[in-house]
């Protein structure tokens, strides 16, 4: 019996239902197809964050987490015109991704930037970079309780050395005058674009003090031309033989940490993608032979704990910074 062209139009349709569904259906148990990724370093190169966007950069590609990785950098203000620029261009995007840290959470907050990190959404936390307190090998301060004696008799005579005016460095510097009976409000801190310049000044016999990672002044404590005094770590870094700031008495623990977010606005899916590649990163021994060439610790936590930490990081350091005066 011959089908009336109705019927053939309604087996087609029934047909065409049927592929659908069972192709909808088939679709969840699909791979995921790998990323292309774009990552901002939101500093110049050769920079802390710009090491870790590229090496992240790297292992995402070693390990097949992501099929091509760009890093694109966009330096200024601690972090912060970057921060804008990636809310803005990154938002509903699930293909890019920001390399960040403590030292942006005190840059939004001392330059009043108009975009803040709840305008990002935390993917994870990778590393942390332990802080060294230095000194010029002639100085006069031969521990760090003489460095502390010095604060707490005038604070504005002893002068710091570091990076950008509210990041890691400073915030250390101001945590230190508060434990050593200081007034941190009249905190004299020099902040300085690379460890190099305030290298320079130490060496020089400018400056009193500096705080950088422990990486950064490695060189120059091995050979003798500056003085390491402590460590802001909870643990001594392993095989350095320099006490920590608690073990000294200043009860400050301080790590400069980075994380990596994504844009606003990303639907579920793209933040389980984008978390899934980066956690096969970080997780791999990839990314621990970079961790331990570099000195970096392992300081991950993953989508929800970074969020949470991240949180309490904000409300921590804008209490550091409104005590040393930089923060109303």
């Amino acid at each position: 019996m011959k089908l009336s062209s109705n019927s053939n139009r309604r087996a087609l349709l029934a047909a065409s239902i049927a592929a659908m569904l069972f192709g909808f259906a088939a679709a969840p148990a699909m791979a995921q197809a790998p990323l292309d990724l774009k990552i901002m370093a939101p500093a110049g190169p050769g920079g802390g964050w710009d090491s870790a966007s590229r090496s992240l950069q790297q292992v995402l590609t070693a390990t097949g987490a992501a099929k091509n990785v760009q890093v694109v950098n966009v330096p200024g203000a601690g972090g912060t015109v970057g921060l804008a620029q990636f809310a803005n261009n990154a938002k509903g995007d699930g293909n890019q991704l920001m390399v960040m840290g403590i030292t942006m959470v005190g840059a939004v907050l001392t330059n009043k930037a108009p975009v803040g990190l709840d305008a990002v959404t935390p993917i994870a936390r990778m590393t942390g970079d332990p802080l060294v307190v230095v000194v010029p090998a002639n100085s006069p301060h031969k521990t760090l309780k003489d460095l502390a004696a010095a604060v707490k008799a005038d604070t504005s005579r002893v002068v710091w050395a570091g990076g950008s005016a509210g990041g890691a460095d400073h915030i250390l510097a101001g945590l230190i005058a508060k434990q050593a009976g200081g007034d941190a409000a009249k905190l004299n801190y020099v902040p300085f674009s690379g460890g190099g310049e305030a290298l320079a000044e130490m060496l020089g016999g400018r400056v009193t003090a500096g705080v950088s990672g422990y990486n950064e002044f490695e060189s120059q404590i091995k050979a003798g031309k500056l003085r390491a005094l402590g460590v802001s770590t909870a643990r001594r870094i392993e095989g350095v033989e320099v006490p920590t700031l608690k073990e000294q008495g200043i009860d400050v623990e301080l790590v400069n940490w980075r994380g990596v977010v994504a844009g606003p606005a990303i639907s579920a899916p793209q933040k389980a993608a984008l978390v899934a590649a980066v956690n096969k990163a970080l997780k791999s021994p990839e990314w621990a032979k970079i961790s331990k060439a570099r000195g970096w610790d392992d300081a991950y936590l993953d989508a929800d704990a970074f969020a949470a930490f991240l949180k309490s990081d904000q409300q921590r350091v804008k209490e550091v910074l409104s005590s040393i005066g930089l923060v109303k």
